[in-house]
């Protein structure tokens, strides 16, 4: 081979071989970016679906609705596998606990501090005093209960459409019977005690821990806003230390770490304006919107059920 025989295969082959390297690496290149656009992809799906969840929930949680019952039904209808799984909806709770934390702090630390006078000079007929005793007494059995109850308890559509109607036909009959003539004053051990029992109801899913709590406290004779405050102070060591025991996988788990913070963050901001937006209607409207709700809500997943339209597992 001459020498410009040899420098022309020379440049053919390096060209050659440089063409093949840039184009692989133009490949790789493309590869990679469709891999990030993808992940951006999941990425921005997941956080859509944390703050749709956060949404169900702030709202259900502190309505007399159920948010189990909602957010079950929601991630089935819409098929949200990886955010249905209980210990996120679960964890996500968070954002409820730090509201009602946030929304009562005056009257959780005019409690506690009044609990702590009375605890100093044994005045044991202080109204603190007594709201705390009946608050922890009352929160006993539901935790009791629920940890041995927790791994057996059913969560069907079709058992959450049954209560849902049961717990309307219970909080429409204390609609209809109850006086309505106590306050806040008035509050007594025996009612946190009468309260809680009602508020192990809420194990089951369908129930609703505020709307037990407040059909209980509607049956009772409180007045309707006294009887939503005091179920929310009643349900929040409850929800406190559920959330904390049943959410402690989610934490984990590196991955959902972005997703729990916005779900949180949505649940809060659902569920301040929830519990703001239920204490102001109570003050002048009954709670026949809840009844004919969960009553609508239960006939409905029936129907679906029926129709096969929704899966009872």
């Amino acid at each position: 081979m001459n020498f410009l025989g040899l420098n022309l295969y020379l440049s053919v082959g390096l060209g050659w071989t440089g063409g093949v390297n840039a184009w692989s690496t133009l490949l790789v290149a493309a590869d990679a970016q469709t891999a990030n656009a993808t992940s951006n992809v999941g990425l921005l799906q997941s956080l859509f679906q944390a703050i749709v969840l956060g949404l169900v929930q702030g709202v259900t949680e502190l309505l007399p609705i159920s948010s189990t019952a909602h957010l079950l039904v929601f991630t089935k209808v819409f098929g949200w596998t990886t955010f249905g799984e209980k210990y996120f909806v679960d964890a996500i709770q968070f954002g409820s606990v730090i509201a009602l934390l946030l929304y009562f702090r005056t009257l959780i630390y005019q409690t506690l501090s009044g609990g702590w006078e009375a605890l100093r000079q044994r005045a044991w007929e202080r109204e603190e005093w007594k709201l705390i005793v009946g608050i922890a007494v009352g929160t006993v059995p539901s935790l009791v209960v629920g940890f041995l109850l927790k791994d057996v308890l059913p969560e069907s559509p079709a058992m959450i459409a049954i209560l849902s109607i049961v717990m309307a036909l219970l909080l429409g009959l204390a609609e209809k019977i109850g006086s309505r003539k106590r306050s806040f004053d008035s509050l007594q051990i025996k009612d946190g005690i009468l309260v809680g029992l009602g508020q192990m109801l809420a194990l089951f899913p369908g129930v609703s821990r505020s709307g037990s709590t407040l059909t209980m406290a509607l049956f009772l004779g409180l007045e309707r806003q006294t009887a939503a405050r005091f179920s929310f102070l009643l349900g929040l060591p409850t929800l406190t230390i559920a959330t904390l025991y049943q959410s402690r996988k989610v934490f984990g788990n590196i991955d959902l770490l972005l997703p729990l913070l916005v779900g949180i963050i949505s649940t809060f901001i659902f569920s301040y304006l929830s519990v703001a937006w239920l204490l102001r209607y109570l003050q002048r409207q009954n709670t026949w919107i809840f009844v004919w709700y969960r009553l609508a809500f239960g006939v409905s997943i029936l129907t679906a059920l029926a129709s096969g339209w929704l899966k009872n597992n």
